[in-house]
């Protein structure tokens, strides 16, 4: 890697977290040429194990996780967990700050050209590294993602709002925006995987059916629905445009807790969206006070415009019995 800025001269980071925001741009700029490059630079897609949660790994994200444990010692990181490895790792003991990463999220999509990206926050070192990260999430002092398509760009925050960037290819910096984004709360879109409906608890069914009967049901109005089966890209679309994302628990063995894990995916992820105006729940409870119960933990994650996700908390406190008619017949929230 080169010692080039991978960030634009007036980005406002925090001088404290430079050198390891510096090191996640280089990582991700040059993951990001190895992505673009596709086949021709490997079978960057292949299975090459599993991790310690049962979840197949594809090469890209062994190159990932090993691109950033390696850039990321010497700057200041003492306790580096990763989704891709099995506990957490000390990079230096004398380090001031603690890095949570999904280093390749979405990984699935590799070989079909959809968008993926990295997941990372920041927070302070304790003790011992699960000390540090069985915390509840409000406790992190930064969060961010870098999203890998038709353009790479990384959204973050440091507790001020959202900064984001684009990746410009001919300086190789990433190049702040400055347009602050905020999530819109007049979308008309949700995000969710329909094919498990059967399996889904009857108040995110009760929501859904609620949305499909459109313009004819209790909300007045047509929905679209989108699923790309990548938490970054769905991110980004709810950011620059408003929406709701779903991804509830189900009757499925493994999938009681819902897929995604708290740490790594939800807890930074949560961050973004509530800095940006929006809200992020497991279905009820706020993400971010919630305090994971080990580090590969899993959550329901509802996420989105701030008076949408308290409408599908809404449908939650109701008895299951009550769903249908109190929102299917008198249709109260009409959002």
């Amino acid at each position: 890697m080169t010692d080039i800025n991978p960030y634009s001269a007036d980005a406002p980071i925090p001088a404290r977290l430079r050198p390891a925001m510096e090191a996640l741009g280089r990582v991700a700029r040059d993951l990001a040429g190895r992505i673009a490059c596709g086949p021709l630079d490997g079978q960057l897609h292949a299975h090459v194990g599993d991790n310690s949660d049962g979840d197949r790994q594809k090469a890209l994200d062994v190159i990932a996780d090993e691109a950033f444990a390696a850039e990321l010692k010497g700057t200041g990181i003492r306790w580096y967990a990763s989704e891709e490895q099995d506990s957490v790792v000390e990079l230096d003991p004398a380090g001031t700050l603690a890095l949570a990463i999904d280093p390749l999220d979405g990984s699935s999509n590799i070989e079909t050209n959809v968008s993926i990206g990295t997941i990372f926050s920041l927070r302070e070192p304790r003790d011992t590294g699960d000390a540090t990260f069985l915390r509840p999430g409000h406790e992190q002092i930064a969060a961010g993602y870098v999203i890998y398509g038709p353009q790479t760009m990384m959204m973050v925050t440091f507790g001020d709002g959202v900064q984001d960037y684009i990746l410009d290819p001919r300086t190789r910096r990433f190049t702040l925006l400055n347009s602050r984004p905020t999530i819109s709360g007049d979308s008309t879109e949700f995000a969710i995987n329909a094919s498990n409906y059967r399996h889904w608890t009857t108040p995110v069914r009760g929501y859904i059916d609620d949305c499909l009967k459109g313009a004819d049901g209790p909300k007045a109005r047509n929905f679209n629905m989108r699923w790309i089966a990548s938490l970054v890209a769905e991110t980004h679309r709810i950011l620059m445009r408003g929406g709701l994302f779903l991804y509830p628990s189900d009757a499925r063995p493994g999938y009681e807790y819902g897929r995604l894990r708290m740490v790594y995916e939800c807890a930074p992820i949560a961050m973004l969206i509530e800095q940006a105006g929006g809200r992020a729940t497991d279905g009820t409870t706020r993400i971010l006070d919630r305090t994971p119960e080990g580090l590969h933990a899993r959550t329901p994650f509802v996420f989105g415009s701030a008076l949408k996700v308290d409408r599908v908390a809404a449908y939650h406190d109701l008895p299951s019995q009550e769903v249908s008619a109190l929102f299917g017949t008198r249709g109260l929230f009409r959002v």
